[in-house]
């Protein structure tokens, strides 16, 4: 355990929903099995999650939160979550923490879902209904910008993988992503980590978006990155059709998926199987696209 990581049991979780929210101290509390590795979650009772992060820096993510949540929920075609109320650090656990309304649905498997065709309709219509979203006052998005400065962190990533992938295919995938044209639009809302974790679906729709962490504003093509991570090729076309991607935001969206999957390859290889696992199959899914692509 590094010095900026959290050591959270029930036991913890408990002490501090006992000593600052007494009002749910008899409320049960299960661990809920997430692939996420950014926040431990707990569902309190049965129409709450006590949801704490894993490492330092996530203070100014859980006030963005607090702040944006309930602004957006009234524009957005389905359930994000609700705030309900925010901890502060406290018996050992040293950053602020918060209790969430409880949303139903399942976390999809990455390109294995029931109803590809009506969820890539689904993701469409989350992401162009955020994006029409008023930026008065937004925060930036952090992965809202230019590739470049992934460029580095990414051919790292590479290097390290040298014997677990086609490095040299991922390599010429990259290049094209840093070669299409910029980004020249109007900064746009974007949830800014559509992987399957923060899905939810009942009966193959979509049925909630949750971890907010991310949210802001710039350059929404990082939103596209859930073509790769969650769909199937074959609902891509009308996803791409539906959000109105042109080729260059398609090209970048690809790239930065590539990249996000590289570095979650090379980190979590050994320590995280499902991690790993979703991340060989997004790599997987762009090199087969790309081989398959007329513009590729």
């Amino acid at each position: 355990m590094h010095a900026d990581q959290a050591d959270i049991d029930e036991a913890l979780v408990r002490r501090l929903i006992d000593g600052q929210f007494p009002q749910w101290s008899g409320l049960p509390l299960e661990l809920v099995d997430s692939p996420g590795t950014v926040n431990a979650l707990y569902r309190l009772g049965d129409a709450m999650v006590v949801r704490l992060p894993l490492r330092a820096g996530s203070d100014d993510e859980v006030e963005s939160e607090f702040d944006w949540l309930p602004k957006l929920a009234g524009h957005l075609p389905v359930p994000i979550p609700a705030p309900l109320a925010k901890g502060a650090p406290a018996e050992g656990y040293a950053w602020l923490w918060s209790v969430y309304r409880w949303l139903d649905g399942t976390t999809p498997t990455a390109g294995a879902v029931d109803k590809p065709c009506e969820l890539a309709a689904d993701l469409a219509g989350f992401i162009t209904a955020l994006r029409r979203f008023d930026t008065s006052g937004a925060p930036r998005c952090g992965r809202g910008g230019p590739l470049g400065p992934r460029d580095e962190a990414t051919r790292t990533a590479l290097a390290r993988l040298t014997s677990v992938i086609d490095t040299e295919a991922a390599a010429t995938v990259w290049q094209q992503a840093l070669d299409a044209p910029a980004y020249d639009g109007p900064d746009r809302w974007m949830h800014g980590d559509l992987q399957p974790g923060n899905l939810l679906v009942e009966d193959g729709r979509l049925a909630a978006v949750i971890d907010f962490g991310l949210v802001g504003i710039g350059d929404p093509t990082v939103d596209l990155i859930t073509a790769w991570y969650v769909l199937p090729a074959e609902a891509r076309p009308e996803f791409r059709s539906a959000v109105g991607a042109d080729e260059a935001s398609w090209v970048r969206g690809r790239g930065l998926a590539l990249s996000i999957a590289l570095l979650e390859l090379s980190y979590y290889r050994e320590t995280n199987p499902r991690m790993a696992a979703t991340a060989r199959h997004v790599i997987g899914e762009v090199l087969a696209d790309c081989e398959t692509s007329p513009s590729a």
